[in-house]
């Protein structure tokens, strides 16, 4: 059986260290923490650090993953 297809999704296929690698680099971690206020953010931030804290925090996951979203559409209108 075939797994199910999201053409629509921009989430599908994506690990989180990949969504988490793109927002470090085009916000960078002081512009993650302006827009989603979480101390891995800001405390001798890491990749590893951080996906260690979202992993455990669904709210901050969701909130990580909406922020990638609303990327994607700012980049697609050619702005930051």
């Amino acid at each position: 059986m075939t797994a199910p297809t999201q053409p629509h999704n921009p989430l599908h296929g994506l690990t989180l260290e990949f969504i988490l690698t793109e927002l470090v680099a085009y916000y960078g971690w002081d512009g993650l923490n302006v827009r989603i206020q979480l101390k891995c953010f800001t405390h001798e931030p890491s990749i590893k650090s951080s996906l260690k804290l979202l992993r455990k925090t669904p709210w901050a996951r969701e909130k990580v993953e909406g922020l990638y979203g609303f990327m994607l559409r700012e980049v697609k209108r050619g702005g930051q």
